[in-house]
């Protein structure tokens, strides 16, 4: 099946099947061999540079890059998110539909040492509540998500799921958070990792469904956020798409 990508450059790249790190040739015979101008490649090669298709550096001139699908949406993204911050709550909703819908298929591909290190996220971020003075563990926050879903073999998933953490951190949620709300979350995150561990995914699905209507207690979402009914506020988090 024949797909216009309605770009020279990124024909030529599907086309060829480029492997990861290889040297494409210099702009001027890249333009000829594709057949366009060199201005023109220069615009194509900045589109696809912001896919993250390709790097162009100046003493290994331009190497393609193995395929991902965060970067483009993490531009989209933060482009929505500087015009209206409150779009966050509705990614966030995608987001959380996607962890649960894949939820057995990640946690059943996960590896001893997968576990081990979720067990120490789980004790890094109580150290961190913890000690003196008392630390956000946005970090460990974000690499436990991540690494529950990990070894998962679908690159959009994974794309998106590393773009949610993104948009998390440009509307500021990584910054402050209620120390009684951090703690309700991470005995969330604890009982999540101890059922992974103990092989129990019922429970552990039980407790990330659960845990995604917290955030909807904190006063910064409130402020971009419309006011849900009582009775929706309920079914969502029965649905598990608020934001954690």
């Amino acid at each position: 099946m024949a797909i216009d990508l309605q770009s020279d450059l990124l024909q030529y790249l599907a086309d060829h099947g480029n492997q990861h790190g290889e040297r494409l040739p210099p702009i001027t015979e890249l333009a000829e061999e594709i057949g366009i101008s060199t201005g023109k490649l220069r615009e194509q090669l900045e589109v696809a540079r912001a896919m993250g298709l390709v790097e162009v550096r100046p003493k290994t001139g331009i190497r393609t890059l193995e395929y991902e699908f965060a970067p483009m949406l993490e531009a989209n993204l933060l482009f929505a998110l500087c015009k209206e911050p409150s779009l966050f709550d509705q990614f966030g909703v995608l987001r959380n539909h996607v962890e649960a819908a894949f939820w057995y298929q990640a946690v059943e591909a996960l590896r001893p040492e997968d576990k081990q290190r979720l067990r120490q996220l789980i004790d890094q971020a109580w150290e961190k509540l913890r000690g003196q003075p008392v630390q956000i563990p946005h970090e460990e926050h974000r690499e436990l998500h991540l690494t529950v879903f990990s070894r998962l073999k679908n690159v959009f998933v994974q794309g998106l799921l590393e773009t949610y953490w993104t948009g998390y951190e440009a509307v500021g949620l990584n910054m402050y958070a209620d120390y009684a709300y951090l703690q309700r979350v991470w005995d969330y995150h604890e009982d999540m990792v101890e059922a992974i561990i103990e092989g129990d995914y019922e429970r552990g699905y039980q407790a990330l469904v659960e845990h995604t209507g917290l955030i909807q207690d904190r006063p910064e979402i409130s402020g971009f956020q419309p006011a849900a009914s009582s009775n929706n506020r309920q079914r969502e988090k029965a649905e598990g798409v608020n934001n954690s």
